[in-house]
């Protein structure tokens, strides 16, 4: 994914329900079912208990997503970073947003700038603060989502294999949607998320369903 690319598509998430401050959680505060928050550990990182913990072969990582029916996705945070802190406090704790992620999706969750050695899906061994910089991992929280079958595909650098990547903090509905649309890939038949996820509210509201835009 060139700079340029990269850059695109923030601003698009910036149009799209990223925020540009720290957002307010006071709607979905009230709500009785809200999942507890997960505080920062030593790292000063947010870990929710069903992120995945490996090895960090990732080759191997997407290969036995797959044999779970899931998919690969690898969450960057960094400490301080409140747009991390913002996801955990607000869009992980919504029970849907995360069963919904967790039925289909193995996240495991990377530091931008930890010394965590990381094998990249080309076989080379490195740390997770090279790779980031490898893969051009420049805010945080990034997540990068793979296909299903990427453990089979060419043994290429992770960001020459991703199908989408979410770039910055984004509000729950446009949040948990987009990892809808890598599921059902979206990206094939509309490459434009803000198109496939206008006719997703569309298709929503004719069936009668409340779009929590927020």
């Amino acid at each position: 994914m060139t700079i340029r690319l990269m850059i695109a598509l923030f601003v698009f998430a910036l149009g799209l329900g990223v925020a540009a401050g720290p957002v307010q959680a006071d709607k979905h505060e009230n709500r009785k079912d809200l999942l507890p928050y997960v505080e920062a550990d030593a790292d000063g990182l947010h870990k929710q208990p069903w992120f995945i913990e490996s090895f960090l072969n990732l080759r191997e990582d997407a290969e036995e997503a797959a044999g779970e029916g899931k998919q690969l996705a690898l969450i960057w945070e960094q400490k301080g970073c409140p747009y991390c802190r913002e996801m955990h406090r607000v869009n992980f704790r919504i029970p849907e947003v995360s069963d919904y992620i967790r039925k289909n999706f193995n996240v495991i969750q990377l530091n931008m700038w930890g010394d965590k050695e990381v094998t990249d899906f080309d076989g080379k061994v490195t740390t997770e603060k090279k790779l980031a910089r490898k893969y051009r991992v420049q805010f945080t929280p990034t997540i990068q989502f793979f296909a299903a079958d990427v453990h089979k595909g060419p043994k290429q650098k992770g960001s020459d294999l991703e199908v989408w990547r979410l770039l910055g903090y984004w509000k729950p509905f446009h949040f948990k949607n987009t990892f809808a649309y890598v599921r059902e890939k979206g990206y094939e038949t509309e490459p434009s998320f803000q198109r496939w996820l206008q006719a997703l509210a569309r298709k929503m509201e004719a069936e009668g369903k409340e779009v929590k835009l927020w």
